[in-house]
């Protein structure tokens, strides 16, 4: 089988199946590794797909008595991860892979690397996370000085920055705030940890709304969309909104609300109202 019947297949996922676009986007980023990675013939363009239509969703948004319960109930460190995607505006993978050397307890703020697009972002460091923050890093450098000795070395350097800094595998202010609980050996033979996974905090997430009863479809992008529609509801400029989000249009940030023309030099965290 080639092109031609991965082209059907695609198709009939929207026309028979009625699939979502997320989904049928999935399918084929599995048959474009599938081809490549273990059949070995990569495919090539293929043209003439049936296209699931995108249809725009409202966004879920928890009040902040809601966010009190979710919060109340979550043992840490997702309890911190939930309040950081929410006082940040965090997604859970920026969230779970934010390294010591970006967060600045100084200026009140933190830099996320290499977000969605590739592209970086400062964002605001809520002060309800501030004295926790401090302590999960403290708890991390801990670790790390116990580790060193066994020469345990952090992940997710690219091969261009292990040339340019040749220690920060092995340097604290690069190890990960959030670090997984277990090591592991890669192929090198060099033993490494990773970060948190994100499963870990998207399954105590689901559980700990289920537990209070919550109706709506509670995930971890949910603490995302809370903190923009607060920030918008607060009076906060809907262009510093997308800004603090990465959001490459402001059609997408317009999801949460209409535009709001109030300005707004300096943002507060809506977390601080907690």
């Amino acid at each position: 089988m080639g092109e031609a019947e991965v082209r059907r297949f695609l198709s009939s996922l929207v026309v028979e199946s009625g699939v979502a676009a997320s989904t049928q986007n999935q399918a084929s980023a599995a048959l474009q590794f599938l081809y490549d990675r273990v059949v070995g013939r990569p495919l090539r363009r293929i043209d003439g797909v049936t296209s699931a239509r995108v249809v725009p969703r409202v966004p879920v948004v928890l009040s902040q008595s809601e966010l009190r319960e979710v919060f109340g109930v979550l043992r840490d460190p997702v309890r911190l991860c939930a309040q950081l995607m929410y006082g940040s505006g965090l997604r859970v993978g920026e969230c779970v892979s934010l390294r010591v050397k970006d967060v600045d307890f100084e200026r009140g703020e933190i830099t996320v690397r290499g977000g969605k697009g590739d592209k970086d972002r400062r964002t605001p460091l809520a002060k309800i996370c501030r004295d926790p923050l401090r302590a999960q890093i403290d708890r991390v450098r801990q670790l790390f000085l116990d580790e060193s000795r066994y020469d345990v070395r952090t992940t997710g350097l690219t091969e261009a920055l292990r040339r340019k800094y040749p220690l920060a595998e092995r340097e604290f202010r690069w190890q990960y705030v959030f670090p997984a609980t277990r090591t592991f050996t890669d192929d090198a033979g060099v033993r490494r940890r990773h970060h948190l996974h994100e499963t870990v905090v998207q399954r105590a997430v689901r559980l700990a709304a289920a537990s209070l009863g919550l109706t709506k479809r509670v995930t971890c992008h949910v603490f995302r969309h809370s903190f923009a529609t607060h920030l918008l509801e607060g009076g906060t400029d809907i262009r510093t909104v997308q800004r603090l989000l990465g959001h490459e249009k402001l059609d997408t940030t317009m999801l949460y609300t209409h535009p709001l023309n109030r300005g707004g030099l300096g943002v507060r965290s809506p977390a601080d109202l907690l």
